[in-house]
């Protein structure tokens, strides 16, 4: 084998030996380095050849995604109980499948849902002062924002007030919710473009604590607190492509995705902790009314620091 000089001052592999690891090829030439797996005839790739490279096997018929997705959408909890034996290799891993599906639908819902935030923005008419804002008679005067621990704010006949709250937050959220009529629809409108930016914080951040409520619900299991994480990754990637099918708006669909959001987590959560139906039911109610107490918690707090922000 022969090594030639490189312009940084590294060996250069010649022709006979790979230009990867510079293994020397056998005779006759292979296709691929036998020690790297590199192809041996290197050229420019075609447009297509390009395209290829960049799906490679995740986007082919036979690949990792399609097998993936059909457990995902077919075999409640499969895809977990599959991960958990230790075949893996065959399917996409549950940090990238939900990160790759969140980021879809959280785009879908974004398209689908800036459109029309404008155009039903709030109207709000009537004259209003620096502590009242005046609305025509249909419409409220009383808005609040918060309540747990008596942490609140908002209007009450129109007169603002904040409680147990920092005196800079409360200066931030009067100024926001007594501006006037056409400066309470542009905030409307901001605010409503700012919470949307933060749904997909929001949801990563409940999705450990779904898998905490987990982990406390079905403590008699003795599973690892990352193997719940891995059933909660896969239920949420699920839900988040029935969320695609709702913002598609055509009945019979979004009737089937309603439908498949609550029956597949209780299929799923009897497969994978292996409960009887008795001893399952009760336990994913348990986990509906935690999981629902934290979105309302995150999504709450989430809100209030839109609104001052």
């Amino acid at each position: 084998m022969t090594i030639l000089p490189g312009h940084n001052g590294q060996p250069t592999p010649t022709q006979d030996c790979c230009a990867n690891c510079s293994t020397p090829f056998p005779a006759p030439r292979p296709k691929f380095c036998g020690a790297c797996g590199q192809e041996s005839n290197l050229r420019a790739p075609t447009l297509l050849e390009f395209m290829q490279q960049f799906g490679g096997a995740y986007i082919s018929t036979e690949g990792a995604l399609w097998r993936t997705l059909w457990r995902l959408l077919l075999l409640p909890g499969q895809l977990t109980l599959e991960y958990l034996a230790g075949r893996r290799r065959r399917y996409v891993l549950p940090l990238r499948l939900y990160l790759t599906i969140s980021v879809l639908a959280l785009l879908s819902l974004r398209l689908v849902a800036s459109s029309k935030i404008e155009a039903n923005a709030p109207e709000i008419k009537g004259p209003s002062s620096s502590k009242v804002i005046q609305l025509e008679d249909g419409d409220t005067k009383n808005i609040q924002i918060g309540g747990l621990g008596g942490f609140k704010a908002g209007l009450k006949d129109g007169v603002f007030f904040c409680d147990k709250l920092p005196e800079s937050m409360c200066k931030r959220l009067e100024h926001r919710l007594t501006l006037d009529h056409a400066g309470m629809a542009k905030e409307m409108v901001q605010l409503s473009e700012r919470a949307l930016g933060n749904i997909g914080t929001t949801m990563f951040v409940l999705l450990p604590c779904f898998a905490l409520w987990l982990k406390l619900i079905f403590w008699d299991k003795r599973m690892r607190y990352t193997e719940h994480l891995t059933f909660a990754l896969h239920l949420h990637a699920f839900w988040f492509v029935m969320v695609m099918l709702l913002l598609i708006q055509w009945e019979p669909l979004s009737a089937i995705a309603g439908t498949a959001a609550l029956v597949y987590p209780v299929i799923a959560l009897q497969r994978v902790y292996r409960c009887r139906w008795w001893s399952t039911l009760p336990r994913a109610f348990a986990l509906l009314v935690l999981n629902f107490s934290s979105i309302v918690f995150v999504f709450s707090s989430f809100a209030v620091l839109t609104l001052v922000s």
